[in-house]
């Protein structure tokens, strides 16, 4: 399985459940998370994609620190279990 693989299965089941996974680029800051995913009720979050079994880099952990410090989400998933754990963490005991 490869990463596109991963975001691929993350932007579907994230539509499936009425949201919207946009890819998330901004020039002139590298590191930043692959997608925002924007929820009904104004619930949104980040989500950095690998390939199985590879990890953040220094930078992706710097920024990902660094959103988390101004309070927003930011999940790393690297297969399928990890998105549907994500899926699973929004739906069901995230409040609302």
């Amino acid at each position: 399985m490869r990463e596109r693989d991963v975001e691929s299965y993350l932007k579907t089941n994230i539509e499936r459940i009425g949201g919207m996974c946009l890819k998330f680029v901004s020039p002139g800051k590298s590191g930043v998370p692959d997608r925002i995913c924007l929820l009904p009720n104004g619930r949104q979050f980040f989500v950095e994609l690998k390939a199985p079994g590879k990890k953040l880099t220094a930078l992706q952990r710097k920024v990902k620190k660094q959103f988390m410090q101004l309070g927003h989400t930011v999940f790393v998933a690297d297969c399928k279990k990890e998105v549907d754990e994500i899926i699973d963490y929004v739906t069901g005991r995230w409040p609302e």
